[in-house]
């Protein structure tokens, strides 16, 4: 990858065409949000994708097996994808909004709804970028495509079954998950497990006669909170983290020694830290016995077009060099439209680059308006300027690949 030489007046020309587009840009970001998008229920809000597609001129706009939007743009032999995911976590507690979390609010330049930050605030600017970067000439020898997909339900797997079960594979991956308009370049991967702990029920006035599955497994549960020094560490990604995230109890009552207890466990991987060695790690803490098992999560649950995917609940650690040209090629970016090279960073969450980069080796960046701390939160938010400013970094990269 060579980094090209655009003019002056062409960064004038991307300006004035996203100023121009400004009101359609907010406008197409806030009906986004209007479309309640959680559970990967994406096909209303993909449908209302599909539609900007269509009529900013996108030559081919589809749907894939597993119900994400793809849509296609240039003929070039390098293939560049968008990556944002269109759906979003639930809501929670109704109460705990302060407004619509689907209509949202404009509060001094802020635009507040759930799915602002994470990860809705990209689309537009993708979309818009990418129509923009052919009608001005920047996407010559580029194929771009748009991506939105299912992201929350499991980590990676949309991009793994778009190159595996529908055989697009791009050459270089952008990542619109909320960087701050930073250029982030990796993050912590992770694995998820579960250890569940056998018991035997009785009634809860005889509980002598019974095996209390909880109190197995709260000495792992204990283990498991001490754990966290001992874990890896990486000067750039960071140190591991592991939590107990979640327990389930079987009983036949709430007069009754319960049979089974199960925890869920997030592991946060940084570099050098392998899942089948974490997996061990939380098996030597349960000991020889075989009352208690620990193993890691698999998914085969459908899509809502009832398309599955079977993947292990594995999700590796990734980064690109700070030289390296794509990453530069986003620095780059930032320093022709707005006078300064962006800074590089990470993620502290995990996206969709655990596929990208960190299985299938694309080189992948991260560029999206809005801070990760607001996501999945009641004050979900981005700034409109932000959104707005981010697609004439999404129409200038193009150029700088070839």
């Amino acid at each position: 990858m060579q980094s090209q030489t655009v003019s002056q007046d062409k960064i004038e020309q991307i300006r004035k065409r996203v100023e121009e587009q400004r009101e359609d840009i907010i406008t197409f970001l806030r009906e986004l949000c209007a479309i309640p998008s959680y559970d990967s229920q994406i096909r209303a809000v993909g449908e209302r994708a599909e539609a900007e597609m269509r009529k900013l001129g996108f030559d081919d706009v589809w749907f894939d097996r597993m119900g994400n939007v793809i849509g296609k743009i240039g003929d070039g032999p390098v293939k560049l994808l968008y990556d944002s995911h269109i759906d979003t976590v639930g809501i929670g507690d109704p109460d705990e909004w302060e407004w619509d979390p689907f209509e949202g609010k404009i509060e001094n330049g802020v635009f507040f709804a759930r799915g602002a930050c994470d990860e809705k605030g990209s689309t537009p600017g993708m979309i818009y970028g990418l129509a923009l970067a052919k009608e001005l000439g920047l996407l010559e020898g580029v194929t771009g495509y748009y991506f939105g997909n299912m992201e929350e339900w499991c980590d990676g797997i949309a991009p793994h079954a778009l190159v595996e079960a529908e055989g697009l594979r791009p050459d270089f991956v952008v990542i619109g998950e909320p960087t701050k308009m930073q250029v982030y370049r990796g993050h912590k991967g992770r694995v998820e497990m579960q250890v569940v702990a056998k018991g035997k029920s009785a009634h809860a006035a005889s509980n002598f006669l019974g095996d209390n599955a909880i109190y197995k497994i709260l000495p792992i549960i204990d283990a498991i909170s001490k754990l966290e020094p001992e874990l890896g560490d990486d000067p750039f990604l960071g140190h591991g983290r592991i939590t107990v995230t979640d327990m389930r109890v079987k009983t036949p009552s709430i007069n009754a020694v319960p049979d089974e207890a199960l925890i869920y466990i997030d592991r946060r991987v940084t570099f050098g830290e392998d899942p089948q060695a974490e997996l061990e790690r939380i098996r030597r803490l349960i000991g020889d016995r075989d009352d208690i098992e620990a193993s890691i999560l698999f998914y085969d649950e459908p899509s809502y077009t009832g398309f599955v995917f079977p993947v292990d609940k594995i999700f590796p650690a990734w980064a690109l060099p700070e030289d390296h040209a794509f990453v530069q090629a986003g620095v780059a970016a930032g320093q022709l439209l707005w006078g300064e090279p962006l800074p590089t960073g990470k993620w502290d969450f995990s996206t969709n680059g655990i596929y990208w980069m960190g299985k299938a080796g694309i080189p992948s960046i991260g560029f999206g308006p809005g801070d990760e701390i607001h996501a999945h939160t009641v004050i979900d938010q981005v700034k409109l300027d932000d959104v707005v400013k981010a697609t004439e970094w999404y129409a200038l990269l193009p150029a700088l690949l070839k």
